[in-house]
């Protein structure tokens, strides 16, 4: 092993040691949150969160707050705080921010605002100057990681962070005043990115792919089974988000308007995604698409040309039937869902009643 890297680590290690003592008195000004406390151990050094850590057996575990931490574990925890896996995706950082936002509102404990204030810095650092949006990891990862993300939320997640910054509600009137102004400029470029994204078809708005080329902002593939596409799950956090805008301009309003006739126009009715009891699988039961009258379904992924809902393997084929992809992957990721539900029967409307008024 070669011992000046060896050295590097245990001086981080007693250096993140120090800061987690130094943590533990700030929390004895305040009240203390067990579950934020367990944030502040997982903070990395740029100031995001991880999905996971690795123990010194290398065994990868992914992080659950309410789980107690196991005694040495904090150490070694901190120890990996230079690792570069932090992370927007799978709610990683923007989970953490809220909470500890949250708690710092009901204890008052300095150590969580400081903690959001960097988690805040990091939002602010990973946004692509150039077209606005974020990648999946930050620092940049090679390959399908530093397209834009909109996969799992993780780009709209960061963006109402900023809002609620920008506009200092939600608690965060709470945060050092001098993050209002780079959160503002942040949101306006993010807001950009999304629109100039937006998938246009025969000249009309509709909506986007989970993830998009940086430089050509075209839709993107992702792992092999998840190739370009309209996506049917992430889009509806972009709306969301756009319909939080006060004082909408045009492009904003059509935006939205845009995407729920596409919602519209591709739901699947008569038909719910479900779990059918098989013991003869390997895992005891399938999830397939089965008839159920009055039920609604939007596919995860739309083919680019006929609008059509297609699933992949790992082996990249489009097919058109979920019960055509392996068990691992048909029972492993959510093929369908009911996502713009609710977007469409009670938060559309009601954007709109608003505007009107």
């Amino acid at each position: 092993m070669n011992h000046g890297r060896k050295s590097a680590r245990l001086g981080s290690a007693l250096f993140f040691l120090l800061v987690f003592a130094q943590t533990s008195l700030l929390g004895q000004q305040g009240s203390v949150d067990t579950v934020a406390e367990r944030m502040l151990v997982y903070q990395r050094s740029v100031g995001g969160w991880p999905k996971s850590y690795y123990t010194s057996e290398h065994k990868e575990v992914r992080i659950n707050y309410n789980e107690p931490l196991t005694e040495g574990s904090p150490a070694e925890i901190l120890a990996d705080s230079l690792r570069t896996d932090a992370t927007y995706d799978n709610n990683a950082t923007s989970r953490e921010i809220n909470y500890l936002m949250e708690a710092y509102g009901k204890t008052g404990n300095p150590a969580y605002l400081k903690a959001v204030e960097k988690g805040i810095r990091y939002i602010l650092e990973g946004q692509y100057p150039a077209n606005g949006g974020w990648p999946q990891f930050y620092p940049l990862r090679k390959g399908y990681y530093s397209h834009i993300t909109y996969n799992d939320n993780a780009m709209a997640n960061s963006l109402n962070i900023l809002y609620n910054v920008a506009h200092r509600e939600k608690g965060f009137e709470a945060v050092d005043p001098a993050l209002v102004e780079p959160a503002r400029k942040a949101v306006e470029k993010g807001i950009e990115c999304i629109l100039n994204t937006q998938i246009i078809v025969d000249g009309k708005r509709t909506v986007w792919c989970a993830q998009h080329d940086t430089a050509t902002l075209a839709p993107a593939k992702a792992r092999a089974f998840e190739l370009p596409s309209f996506s049917g799950q992430e889009s509806v956090g972009l709306v969301r988000f756009l319909m939080r805008i006060e004082h909408p301009s045009e492009e904003i309003k059509a935006a939205v308007n845009g995407a729920v006739d596409w919602f519209e126009k591709s739901k699947i009715e008569g038909y719910e995604y479900d779990i059918v009891k098989d013991e003869s699988l390997p895992r005891g039961f399938d999830r397939l698409l089965v008839p159920s009258p009055g039920s609604v379904v939007w596919a995860r992924f739309y083919d680019l040309e006929t609008n059509e809902p297609f699933f992949c393997g790992r082996d990249g084929i489009k097919r058109k039937q979920v019960s055509e992809i392996e068990y691992e992957r048909r029972v492993g990721y959510a093929w369908y869902g009911t996502w713009p539900q609710k977007l469409l029967e009670k938060d559309y409307p009601k954007w709109v009643k608003e505007l009107r008024n």
